[in-house]
């Protein structure tokens, strides 16, 4: 992987790979639900939606008949802490896709009926996401434990924040945000960098919106219970604890801990809940890393008679792993795992190209293959450990959406806090 700077400032960072045909593209910029307020709450989200809808140059039909055209693929997505856009082509349509890119985040024309028609667009995708309780509970989880700070907001937004929003407000945000200094360019596939740079040069060196970082508060774990009462078959839980940021020394600690506990098939609560008890379908653990915290959470959706014996095993697995912590073979297949999925997943242009564009812009550093497997195979039983005591050190937070709340309402948040030896 080489690392450039334009003219103007602005990073570039490309992965050469000569034995494929394709080519991943995409500008990352440090904007998310994050940098919002409540004011605002969905207005990075939603920019993302309109920067599909036409430019002075192309309708939003063009765009898409552009990429058809050439079979490649374009998107986006609007995470927590920041915004991707990005194509995937053969490598002799890079240049279309560089400058149908370029135009959108540009040129974007945010036009009055097009912001009309896709506020509703947003207000359907919102719809579709209250109507599906099992991800929600998700969101419902992040305000438990982060409560009022801008980590918990939603980054689809709230309807009567949509409905306010006009072009003004979208460039007025887009003018703070999307700034050079918050602003990487992610390229992985088969491209000639000299050729490559010129190209970059060419469609983004006029950039010149500069600014400085905005100071960002760091969150406080609330631990908090939060019920969202809705009609549904299932109850959808979820458990969630301290975790660790993306730069934590002890990262790699948590993620093999996460493996063990609901990161796979194999994992504890897997075998124990659907398993050996056949109480759930889906239950399993994953940990989200932030640029200065992070969570680990537990979700299980399973029917109201069968909820409180769920809590009582999640919770009997967790005092087990904070008494006896993890055995030997969890520790090393784990560790295998976690290589073997990160060595699959350097072999995809779009994986590297992700990669790659996250650690520029949330780390700005990269570590080789080596160093990252280095990182694996040197946790230590003391590093599991450490990260186990600081996830059970507080109490958790809840949040469940259903039909009612008796088997959680009560529960003893705190009660594996005494567990930590």
């Amino acid at each position: 992987m080489n690392n450039y700077t334009l003219s103007n400032g602005l990073r570039v960072v490309v992965e050469y790979i000569p034995t494929c045909r394709s080519v991943a593209f995409g500008i990352w910029v440090k904007a998310g639900s994050r940098n919002e307020s409540l004011e605002n709450n969905g207005i990075t989200h939603f920019i993302e939606h309109m920067l599909f809808k036409g430019t002075a140059r192309r309708s939003a039909k063009d765009i898409a008949d552009l990429f058809d055209g050439i079979g490649g693929n374009v998107n986006a997505f609007t995470a927590k802490e920041y915004t991707c856009y990005f194509a995937k082509v053969l490598d002799q349509h890079l240049p279309l896709a560089v400058d149908a890119l370029a135009d959108m985040f540009f040129e974007s024309q945010l036009d009055a009926t097009e912001l009309g028609k896709e506020k509703n667009v947003i207000l359907e995708e919102i719809a579709m996401y209250e109507d599906t309780p099992d991800d929600k509970v998700h969101d419902e989880a992040s305000r438990a434990s982060y409560g009022e700070h801008p980590l918990a907001y939603s980054i689809l937004g709230l309807e009567e924040r949509l409905s306010a929003m006009d072009g003004d407000a979208l460039r007025g945000y887009m003018k703070d945000n999307y700034r050079i200094d918050n602003t990487v360019i992610s390229v992985a596939g088969n491209v000639e960098e000299s050729a490559l740079l010129e190209l970059l040069e060419r469609h983004f060196g006029a950039f010149k919106n500069k600014g400085s970082e905005s100071a960002i508060v760091a969150p406080q774990f609330n631990g908090a219970y939060l019920f969202h009462k809705k009609k549904t078959e299932q109850n959808h839980i979820c458990l969630t604890f301290p975790g660790c940021s993306i730069a934590d020394p002890q990262i790699y600690a948590m993620i093999l801990l996460n493996n063990a506990i609901g990161g796979g098939m194999s994992s504890r609560l897997f075998q124990e809940i659907r398993e050996k008890r056949g109480l759930a379908y889906s239950v399993y653990s994953y940990h989200t890393s932030y640029a200065d915290s992070g969570l680990f959470t537990i979700y299980a959706g399973t029917a109201p008679k069968q909820t409180k014996e769920v809590l009582d095993s999640t919770l009997e697995q967790l005092h087990e792993l904070a008494v006896k912590g993890l055995t030997d073979e969890e520790l090393h297949r784990g560790k295998e795992q976690l290589k073997g999925s990160l060595i699959l997943s350097l072999e995809s242009t779009s994986s590297l190209m992700n990669r790659q564009g996250k650690n520029e812009l949330m780390l700005g550093k990269h570590y080789t293959l080596d160093e990252m497997l280095a990182r694996i195979d040197s946790v230590k039983m003391s590093d599991i450990s450490d990260v186990t005591k600081r996830m059970l050190s507080v109490p958790f937070a809840v949040a469940m959406v259903g039909s009612n709340d008796k088997a959680v309402a009560n529960l003893g948040r705190d009660s594996l806090v005494s567990s930590i030896v």
